[in-house]
């Protein structure tokens, strides 16, 4: 099996951009209908912190989706703040289309089994909802697009499911019956988890959570074959996490590496 992923360098116009990005992967023809209303499941800490998709690329994104009846912009809460707290940092977006929803308050579940533990999902992650996940580029072993979908789990207290992470968000995934489109935010590259950065202004777009998940990790400079999430995914045939069976498109990789690793070492300085 063979992944398309594109790889387009961006400036100011986002919309353009993540446009050509969705062209160049064959395009959201069959996502983007009047039928199917659109999950943007964005990934953040905190909203007193900078490591999360930006404004402007979660608005392309929903330009995008211009045909979706509703597009739900969607996070939990954690130990730092609930979801609707930080979803506030798009709601500038707001309107009577694009709605932010606290998947921790969402009355309307269905129980389901994640990690052998039972557990409540808001019902707008199912089927026929068309579900969008973007999270940021950044140098964490935990990765970046496959970890957001830890931020389904309603509870507040998710440290502990840290031990069992990677089966539980491969059940995640599995339940949800998958990610339609994968939207990585590559403004910055982030150290670690997210608290130093330098400027890469790079898209990483793909239909395939996995090979995304894998492309980020090697302009990150990781080893996705030393990643136990995308390995999890990988084993259960849930995409594709070897770098030479994924298609990459518009942007040459071999550039951008070259570039990447000069983001590392000022990341490096920055953290000396």
């Amino acid at each position: 099996m063979t992944s398309k992923v594109a790889l387009v360098k961006f400036d100011e116009d986002l919309g353009e951009q993540l446009a050509q990005a969705l062209n160049l992967i064959g395009g959201i023809d069959d996502l983007n209908t009047a039928e199917r209303s659109v999950v943007v499941k964005v990934g953040v800490f905190s909203h007193k912190e900078d490591n999360h998709t930006s404004v402007g690329l979660v608005n392309a994104i929903a330009d995008c989706f211009d045909k979706a009846p509703t597009i739900f912009l969607a996070e939990s809460d954690n130990y730092r703040g609930t979801g609707t707290e930080r979803l506030q940092i798009w709601k500038e977006l707001f309107t009577e289309r694009i709605i932010p929803v606290n998947l921790s308050e969402d009355s309307e579940t269905r129980r389901v089994t994640l990690a052998g533990e039972e557990i409540n999902l808001s019902h707008i992650l199912f089927k026929p909802n068309v579900l969008v996940d973007t999270h940021i580029l950044r140098a964490f072993e935990r990765g970046s697009i496959l970890k957001n979908l830890f931020g389904c789990i309603p509870t507040s207290k998710k440290a502990k499911y840290h031990k069992v992470l990677p089966k539980l968000l491969a059940d995640v995934y599995e339940t949800i019956d998958g990610v339609d489109l994968s939207v990585m935010d590559g403004t910055y590259l982030w150290r670690g988890a997210g608290d130093l950065k330098v400027p890469m202004n790079t898209l990483i777009v793909g239909r395939d959570a996995v090979a995304v998940e894998t492309v980020g990790a090697i302009l990150a400079g990781l080893k996705p074959e030393r990643m136990p999430i995308i390995q999890e995914f990988v084993k259960r045939g849930l995409g594709v996490g070897d770098i030479e069976d994924i298609e990459i498109v518009g942007t040459p990789l071999e550039s951008l590496r070259e570039e990447s690793k000069l983001a590392a070492k000022k990341l490096r300085k920055l953290a000396r």
